[in-house]
């Protein structure tokens, strides 16, 4: 084996390892997006439990249920920049993954190229060293 394709098989596995680290990165950033996602669902289902029941109620009492689906409403509301920021970063972590990916192929592809043509070349080596020589047989006749 030679220099070119131990830098090359080198180069494959930094490659490989670039792709593991953008493919965790990515799926950190994909579980933040639905984690925030999640918690605007129960803060949503949460505020639709402050109804008033039926029956006779105090207006103290409506107006602290009043407050904390406002309350709740106002954190869900901001919970919206951090999805859209959530989700603008897990996308930009796919395509750094994509790229990684691309990137793991390549170097495969050339890790391929650099042991084929090492083989070839060793075996042209070879086959000059057994070519049958003339010398013998032409300086008798």
């Amino acid at each position: 084996m030679n220099a070119l394709v131990r830098r090359r098989m080198r180069l494959a596995r930094v490659r490989d390892i670039q792709f593991g680290l953008a493919a965790a990165v990515h799926g950190q950033a994909e579980r933040q997006v639905e984690l925030l996602e999640g918690s605007a669902v129960r803060l949503a289902s949460l505020r639709d439990g402050f109804a008033a029941e039926a029956g006779a109620t105090s207006g103290s009492v409506l107006a602290s249920l009043g407050e904390l689906a406002m309350r709740l409403e106002l954190a869900r509301e901001g919970l919206r920049n951090s999805i859209a920021g959530a989700r603008g970063n897990a996308e930009r972590c796919k395509e750094a993954r994509d790229a990684a990916r691309r990137d793991q192929e390549s170097a495969d592809r050339l890790t391929e190229k650099a042991t084929t043509e090492a083989r070839r070349r060793a075996e042209r080596k070879q086959a000059e060293q057994f070519r049958p020589r003339k010398r013998a047989v032409q300086e008798a006749q």
